[in-house]
């Protein structure tokens, strides 16, 4: 007689979620959801001295080391998978009581993480006010004569954390007088020439920025010079 092909059920403790209905030859209930092979006779879970424990599906895995950390008695709950022709796991069997630890430790982890969030959101937004404020500081340096929340307003845009823009290039950065220069420059072309209408009405960007170049320089040459504080 040739030997089946169904693989075993693997070792230790395992209950299975049956695939066909199935009847416990102890106490003969049915049809069982989980089961425990006894000598090769099924059981429900009471018979096999098991019917304390409650099932945590697989698919938090801190969650699930846990719980097993915490229970005296785990079982691991697997089903076969026809297709693979193999036993799967499904999820395990812990005390309701370790399984309540295990989740409490999860949300003390879970409330330290949102914390160190938090943290280090505000530091980011302090790093990022002292950095625009530096930015600001190198755009007034370079265009005296350009107005200060001006200076600001252009600052604040370039480092925009995540933005792709030039103040958050490493020559940004860095500071460096070409960064800060780019940065001004498409300020003032986006906000102080037509620009933007010119691409709006169908014109290409590079003869948008020709039309426009000579406004450009007009605002640079202003902002170069020393503001008139008489």
């Amino acid at each position: 007689m040739a030997p089946s092909s169904t693989p075993r059920v693997p070792s230790g403790l395992v209950a299975v979620q049956p695939l066909r209905s199935k009847r416990c030859a102890g106490c003969r209930r049915g049809p069982l959801p989980l089961l425990v092979l006894e000598d090769g006779a099924p059981r429900c879970l009471h018979c096999a001295d098991l019917g304390h424990l409650v099932f945590l599906p697989r698919g938090d895995t801190a969650l699930t080391r846990r719980a097993r950390e915490e229970s005296t008695l785990s079982v691991v709950v697997v089903r076969f998978n026809r297709r693979r022709s193999r036993y799967e796991r499904q999820g395990v069997l812990v005390e309701e009581a370790a399984l309540a630890r295990a989740e409490a430790r999860c949300l003390a982890d879970a409330e330290a993480r949102r914390r160190r969030r938090a943290r280090d959101a505000r530091r980011r937004a302090a790093e990022d006010e002292r950095f625009t404020a530096a930015f600001a500081a190198e755009i007034l340096r370079l265009f005296p004569g350009c107005p200060a929340d001006r200076a600001r307003a252009i600052a604040a845009h370039a480092s925009a954390r995540g933005s792709g823009r030039v103040g958050r290039s490493a020559a940004g950065r860095a500071l460096t007088e070409g960064a800060v220069i780019s940065a001004v420059v498409a300020a003032v072309r986006h906000v102080d020439t037509p620009y933007d209408q010119l691409l709006m009405s169908g014109a290409s960007r590079f003869e948008a920025r020709w039309r426009i170049a000579a406004g450009v320089e007009s605002v640079l040459r202003g902002w170069a010079e020393e503001a008139d504080v008489g």
